[in-house]
């Protein structure tokens, strides 16, 4: 009897416990909804979808508070280490708990998400350099101090809940009564396990988990339907996926058909993807450039260069560049994925991101994939060199870039530039380092990555001439803007990065005017014009060809592409007819009309989620009909593109060439 009085005591302990944390975790949901609605959910919303998300994210968190308690159901209750042990894991918990609830309003600004693989990449990113962003921008400090004053809180009302008495275990004279209260803690216990791990219902299909629990029609509150701990777990669980190759568009026991679908022919003898990736080049259509320069600026998001944003003139320098003649720029352009790394494996390998982090592959340092950057450039006459504005050593960059032959690479230390913030040295540095060095050097393409147009914000803006007081005053003009005075700081950074860039391709060209420029950018996402952006405002970045025998019709008009088709459109460009090379994407010469990144993919009329209904037309092609643009035609035949790109990609980074596993 006195073990069961124990159980049945730390049971009821347990209940509170698990009580607790359920209402925190839905009382700090309704502060998030509360204090960030008004920026971000849409203002046709219905009150009613904010108690569904209430609702349902209630549900969805009888899962995190379950899991938390069972912790202590085992050790405290079970176990029978007792009370002290279940108020540390409550206290750890509401620690946990306040933490991620801090962290959630800064992550959201940055990414209009819950938690996501952001987060997992972040692990592999330099974590010094992180931390001192998180601390200089985002408040690092006080939000850990406020964290800890909500723990405190919450100390004292589980302390207090848990010294109320409980219910005492009744008499139970006989065997059968005592038989039957056991036998019915235990039904009671596995029915409420059922519950609680289904999300509010006995099965699975009734009840609620991450992938079904964006019940309401506002993406905002979809977000705060997921609570930070299972949000958490979707980053988790995506991340599982992915790495096991089961992401969309990656259907590996179909090999064959997709390298048929890129090569255009059906090669049946072929052992190796060799002859399916293989491309032979139609001629030259400029003179050969001196050099080449590949300049990916770190969040060089398209929309302040679309004409809804003219007035901000923070894009000033490369909208002067596309208004000469000698200048192409293509809108419908979008990244390879939504972090620098993805960006710079993508241009190093020639490969779409599917999620394997190529540059921590032992592939990647094992062969050279025949999509790879260097060697047909290379055997065109360059040497390949990358610079870059942060430390060599950054997610080996460096190491891979080498491994995959390019000849040189420049981070920050070696051209002894002075550091600016935590992940190196200004643009103008960067620039400067690589316009002293080209004295005298032979034809080289030059990868160039910069870094000032990244948080930690800290550069002298006044200093350098940027008007922040008219910024400020355009963009107090625009709709949905949550903090114009940061979001002013941020565009003087991309201003800043617009200006070095323009004046480093003016410069050159004047010295070396036979010479290639292409400009585009690493990703969009991190700053947004409103906490309301289109697809295309947060996803979309330019591509802008300029140089000697570049024409403002030397490509379609707004020819659809992504990173993996700048190569090949430069071999197109100046290669020899007959020239073989090998790529997953077509040059722009020969656009497949598709470009995508993990989540979102483009055509030449709309812009949609790859996984989802969520379609927009392009903003440059709105003022067509809806009827004239067949959108289910459109996403069909992207989707098509995707699953053969993709599912290539993925069998070169763990399969290699051989077609046989």
């Amino acid at each position: 009897m006195k073990v069961l009085k124990r159980l049945f005591d730390g049971m009821q302990r347990d209940l509170r416990l698990f009580l607790f944390l359920l209402i925190l975790i839905e009382v700090y949901r309704g502060l998030f909804i509360w204090t960030m609605s008004s920026s971000y959910m849409s203002p046709d919303t219905q009150s009613s979808e904010v108690w569904l998300a209430m609702w349902t994210g209630l549900r969805l968190s009888l899962k995190t508070a379950g899991a938390i308690t069972l912790v202590s159901f085992v050790f405290a209750t079970l176990a029978g280490l007792g009370a002290r042990v279940r108020l540390g894991i409550g206290i750890f918990a509401s620690l946990v708990l306040s933490i991620l609830f801090q962290a959630r309003f800064p992550y959201y600004k940055a990414f209009q998400s819950t938690f996501g693989l952001q987060v997992v990449q972040g692990f592999n990113d330099d974590v010094s350099a992180i931390f001192l962003t998180l601390v200089q921008e985002y408040g690092l400090i006080w939000r850990f101090l406020l964290a800890l004053i909500l723990t405190l809180v919450c100390i004292m009302i589980l302390s207090r809940i848990m010294l109320f008495k409980t219910f005492p275990l009744p008499n139970l004279e006989t065997t059968a009564k005592k038989s039957s209260f056991i036998g019915g803690m235990i039904l009671t216990l596995v029915l409420l396990f059922l519950f609680i791990r289904f999300g509010g219902s006995f099965n699975y299909a009734g009840g609620v988990n991450w992938e079904n629990a964006g019940v309401t029609s506002d993406n905002f509150l979809n977000e705060c339907i997921l609570d930070d701990i299972q949000a958490l777990y979707r980053a988790n669980a995506m991340e599982k996926r992915m790495r096991a190759g089961d992401i969309s568009g990656v259907h590996k026991e179909n090999i064959m058909e997709y390298a048929q679908s890129i090569a255009g022919h059906t090669q049946t003898e072929a052992d190796n993807l060799g002859p399916y990736l293989e491309r032979t080049a139609q001629g030259p259509k400029i003179q050969t450039p001196q050099h080449i320069f590949i300049i990916v600026g770190e969040t060089w998001m398209q929309w302040p260069m679309i004409g809804k944003y003219e007035k901000l003139h923070i894009a000033d320098g490369i909208k002067s560049l596309i208004a000469e003649d000698k200048c192409y720029y293509s809108r419908n352009f979008m990244p390879n994925g939504d972090f620098t790394s993805t960006a710079l494996t993508g241009f190093v390998t020639g490969l779409s991101d599917v999620n394997i982090r190529a540059n921590y592959q032992p592939r990647t340092y094992e062969e050279i994939y025949p999509t790879s950057m260097a060697p047909p450039l290379k055997e065109l006459g360059y040497k390949v060199d990358f610079w870059y504005g942060g430390v060599p050593s950054w997610d080996n960059i460096s190491k891979m870039a080498i491994a995959q032959g390019f000849d040189n690479f420049y981070g920050y230390p070696d051209y002894h530039a002075p550091k600016q913030n935590a992940w190196g040295t200004t643009d103008k540095n960067l620039f400067d380092a690589i316009e002293n060095h080209l004295e005298g050097e032979p034809p080289t393409v030059h990868l160039i990555m910069t870094t000032t147009n990244h948080p930690p914000y800290n550069l002298n803006l006044a200093a350098e001439g940027y008007d922040m007081v008219r910024v400020v005053e355009e963009l107090e003009k625009l709709p949905n803007i949550d903090d114009v005075r940061t979001l002013a700081t941020e565009l003087g950074h991309y201003w800043y990065m617009d200006k070095c860039a323009t004046q480093f391709v003016r410069n050159v060209s004047e010295k070396y005017p036979n010479s290639l420029f292409i400009i585009t950018g690493d990703h969009a996402v991190r700053c947004d014009p409103s906490t309301r952006p289109t697809l295309f405002e947060h996803q979309s970045v330019p591509f802008v060809m300029y140089g000697n025998g570049i024409k403002q019709n030397i490509l379609p008009l707004d020819v659809v592409g992504g990173h993996t088709s700048i190569v090949p459109t430069i071999i197109e460009l100046i290669a020899p007819k007959g020239f073989i090379y090998y790529s997953i994407a077509p040059s722009l010469t020969q656009s497949n009309g598709t470009a995508f990144n993990r989540d979102v993919f483009l055509t030449s009329n709309i812009i949609g989620k790859v996984d989802g209904e969520e379609v927009e037309l392009l903003p440059h092609i709105a003022s067509k009909e809806l009827n004239q643009v067949n959108m289910s035609s459109e996403k069909e035949m992207a989707e098509s593109v995707i699953t053969s790109m993709r599912t290539i990609s993925w069998w070169l980074l763990v399969n290699g060439i051989s077609l046989k596993q």
